[in-house]
């Protein structure tokens, strides 16, 4: 619903390098109040005191505290591009080396707090924006991962297009539970067995 959008738009966009500084406190400062108090009791009152500005100076970016929640996950999500994908060896026999590094990749881009993952997850509103964003994440994430799975010679799939669906679904999914929970199992374990299923995967191997 557009009315629901709106909602969700901040107020203001930065042009200036102070104001960009104040919007990122904020930002900064609501990460660490989510996490800390739960996302109920996360109040705009407690980001503004957090951030060091008053409450006024605050509701001037973003209209509550669904925008600001929005917004970390939209910065989340941005900042989990696949920087390195275009510098992996794809000689012969480095196929689990490959996945390996898919796999830590989604890792580290999840390292944020566990409540405050847990929160990005259970609690974001879904603005047209955020939709957007998510989706052009995907795109773009399935299009790094089907390039390789293409031109790695160890890999032997019956659909490039499918297996890249899969792997992609496999690997952020059980990523963002894991993170999300990361006394289930170790980090550690879950890299090692994922690694190896993937991989297995891959290689046709049956």
């Amino acid at each position: 619903m557009p009315s629901a959008d709106r909602r969700l738009q901040p107020r203001r966009t930065p042009r200036q390098v102070r104001a960009e500084l104040t919007r990122e406190r904020i930002l900064t400062a609501a990460a660490h109040v989510f996490a800390e108090h739960g996302y109920a009791a996360g109040t705009t009152n407690r980001i503004a005191e957090r951030a060091r500005i008053s409450i006024g100076s605050l509701y001037q970016y973003f209209p509550n505290k669904d925008a600001i929640l929005a917004q970390l996950l939209m910065r989340h999500l941005d900042r989990g591009a696949w920087t390195q994908a275009d510098q992996l060896d794809l000689s012969p026999g480095t196929l689990e080396a490959t996945v390996r590094a898919l796999v830590r990749d989604a890792i580290d881009n999840h390292g944020d707090d566990p409540q405050l993952l847990r929160i990005m997850i259970e609690e974001a509103p879904m603005s047209k924006e955020l939709l957007e964003t998510i989706d052009r994440h995907s795109r773009e994430r399935g299009a790094q991962v089907r390039d390789l799975l293409a031109r790695h010679p160890d890999v032997h799939v019956r659909d490039i297009d499918t297996a890249a669906e899969l792997i992609m679904f496999t690997v952020e999914l059980n990523t963002h539970k894991l993170m999300a929970d990361p006394r289930t199992i170790p980090v550690e374990t879950f890299e090692k067995e994922l690694v190896d299923m993937v991989t297995r995967y891959l290689r046709g191997d049956r």
